[in-house]
């Protein structure tokens, strides 16, 4: 069972994590905070605290963009974890890392290693949302390195899981992997498979928070596979739906590449207008180059090059193919460049043209054996992954026969044992029964005298503070009078030297009244909760830029109140302080806790614009609030008018609450 101190202690643990997380808080700040919840948990001698702590560090790093020092403190968790052995921990610090190598550093074998073990844990825990998200995780790593295949196994899979989970805001997983899918499946040129998978991320979009939006990438990339399947008029049909639509131009950028794609899908399909497709094609260019975007305008200056070559201008053709060539060199983006090749290779002569040529011949070989390389990379790290898990678990097995012949031997001397000395042990056992029935009775003898001792102790305690008060006391004031009687009778001298000595006699009155009140009373310690949240006001209002007062009743003995209540009371506090500052406009806030007829009673009141209470309860801060009060076996009351500010009173009763 803990201590109070050890709960006070977590107390303060919890709270330190819980402002380490809060992203209104400043980046020193948070980390200041974190480290303080490191420290105070390598005092609780309690490894697993101290490596949760030390995890919500960490990540603390990665959110703030302290990516050198997450990854540092991470690699040191992840030993920590392994040799504790918290699989929970392995799991999400693999994870971690995964990201940082995949999303950072663009290190893909490496986050693909971490995510091969993160994943093997969370299988092994049954999580299945964290598997599913590692599992799309390493499906994307996968398309990245053009290892489709192996991509459209693992998007499966996730897409499966995905299908299982009852989450909220599970939709925008399952929109993202059929994304991935249907890009994965236009790549291995399963073009009815990649439109299906679309279809079904165009009707996820319905029940998303960004969905119109969605739905518009969603209708391009469909376009886009109807495209490459050489199916035009369809196309077309879906790029104009597009373009007619008000949301596109919200973003130009996008906008300028679904141009682009509509007019030389048109030049595609045989059935255009010169003069529309150059002006279109070219308006798409202007808008990517005042936007700065690279992509659209690589895109484009392709598309140019190849209308004006297919339309014999060749001087045209050569200039977008050089620009396109320039681009795609320096983005990278190889399938562009190897294009741009091909190009600028027949539309030059001679040395020129066998020069382009080569270099997309050499490119074309260097890539193909890059992306060879790469699928044999991560077979080899699933390989060793897997043959390092066998050796482990041979090993395991070794270990559990050696550890039940050890067993078997251990049982086999100890029965050996007993069986020898069971005939001691029965010899002794009635000495040992007549010992203690004799040590229960001086036992006994023991307690009887010792409350006697204390009943005296009590009684003479009393008897001297009653002398010192009605004795001694009594005869140092008769004395005191009298020599003030006498003090009148003689000359000056004799009246100071009275004086002094009645002085004297009223400091020795009052050392003893000190004495008698000291024998009599005893002294009750306080505790250190209202520290706590002291701090917690001192922190919040100085961050929220408010005046506030803080009153609290020493009554309330708080090492006696149950640790569940302290938390929510410290809950409801902070809770009223997001409030305010979110929707009152307050300037002032006072907060006060009393002790009236048995309930601990908080009172929350700010000078804020208020707000009518028949119509806005429907708050997930007040909804929070009157939860965590019910759950004490409390009650709570919103007072609150438009423009007189709001009172919050809660009442919790104090000794049904003692643990």
């Amino acid at each position: 069972m803990q201590s109070q101190q050890e709960r006070r202690l977590l107390d303060s643990i919890f709270i330190l994590r819980d402002l380490s997380a809060d992203n209104t808080l400043s980046k020193d700040l948070r980390i200041k905070y974190g480290k303080q919840a490191v420290e105070l948990s390598e005092k609780t001698k309690s490894d697993t605290t101290a490596l949760i702590s030390q995890r919500k560090l960490a990540f603390i790093y990665l959110l703030v963009g302290e990516y050198d020092l997450y990854e540092i403190n991470s690699l040191r968790n992840l030993d920590k974890a392994k040799e504790l052995k918290d699989s929970l921990g392995i799991a999400y610090i693999n994870s971690g890392l995964g990201y940082l190598n995949n999303e950072i550093k663009l290190d893909k074998a490496e986050a693909f290693k971490y995510y091969l073990e993160a994943l093997k844990y969370f299988d092994a825990l049954n999580d299945q949302y964290q598997k599913a998200l590692v599992l799309a995780s390493i499906a994307s790593i996968q398309d990245d390195e053009k290892d489709y295949l192996g991509s459209e196994q693992n998007a499966i899979k996730a897409l499966r899981i995905y299908n299982t989970l009852d989450l909220e805001n599970i939709d925008s997983n399952k929109y993202t992997i059929l994304n991935l899918l249907g890009l994965v499946s236009l790549k291995l040129q399963n073009f009815e498979e990649s439109i299906a998978f679309h279809n079904q991320a165009l009707e996820l979009t319905k029940n998303l928070e960004n969905g119109k939006q969605s739905a518009i990438e969603s209708l391009n990339n469909i376009a886009f596979t109807y495209r490459e399947k050489g199916d035009y008029d369809e196309a077309l049909e879906l790029f104009l739906e597009i373009i007619e639509n008000p949301l596109l131009k919200e973003d130009m950028s996008f906008y300028g590449l679904v141009l682009g794609n509509y007019t030389f899908t048109k030049f595609l399909s045989g059935k255009y207008d010169f003069n529309d497709v150059e002006t279109n094609l070219k308006e798409s260019l202007r808008i990517s180059e005042d936007l700065e975007d690279e992509y659209t305008k690589l895109v484009v200056s392709t598309d140019l090059a190849k209308f004006y070559e297919a339309n014999k201008i060749p001087d045209s053709s050569l200039k977008y193919a050089k620009q396109s060539y320039k681009i795609a060199k320096a983005i990278p983006i190889n399938e562009y460049y190897l294009e741009s090749m091909m190009i600028l290779a027949r539309l030059t002569q001679g040395e020129e043209s066998k020069s382009y040529l080569e270099q997309h011949i050499n490119l074309s070989d260097s890539l193909l054996g890059v992306e060879r390389t790469t699928r044999n990379k991560f077979a080899r790290i699933e390989y060793k992954t897997d043959e390092l898990e066998a050796e482990n678990e041979q090993i395991s097995k070794e270990n559990l026969y050696l550890l039940i012949l050890s067993i078997g031997l251990l049982l086999t001397a100890i029965i050996i044992y007993l069986v020898i000395s069971q005939r001691a042990k029965n010899r002794k056992l009635r000495l040992i029964q007549v010992q203690s029935k004799a040590n229960e009775d001086i036992y006994n003898l023991m307690l009887d005298q010792q409350d006697k001792v204390d009943e005296a102790r009590t009684l003479e305690k009393r008897r001297i503070s009653e002398e010192l008060h009605d004795g001694i006391l009594g005869r140092l004031f008769g004395t005191r009078l009298s020599l003030d009687s006498i003090n009148f009778k003689d000359g000056k001298e004799a009246m100071t030297t009275r004086s002094k000595y009645i002085s004297q006699l009223k400091t020795i009155e009052e050392d003893v009244r000190k004495i008698s009140h000291e024998l009599n009373t005893d002294f009750v310690s306080g505790s250190g909760f209202m520290d706590i949240v002291s701090e917690l006001i001192t922190t919040q209002t100085q961050a929220y830029a408010l005046q506030y007062e803080f009153d609290h009743s020493e009554d309330i003995d708080w090492e006696l109140v149950n640790n569940r209540v302290k938390i929510n009371i410290y809950r409801i506090i902070q809770e009223s302080m997001q409030n305010v500052y979110k929707h009152a406009n307050a300037k002032k806030i006072k907060i006060s806790i009393s002790l009236q007829k048995n309930v601990i009673c908080l009172d929350i009141i700010d000078d804020g614009d208020g707000f009518d209470t028949s119509k806005n309860r429907k708050g997930i801060g007040l909804k929070n609030m009157t939860s965590r009060v019910e759950n004490i076996e409390g009650e709570i009351e919103f007072s609150s008018q438009n423009g007189n500010g709001t009172v919050v009173n809660v009442k919790i009763p104090y000794l049904n609450q003692s643990t």
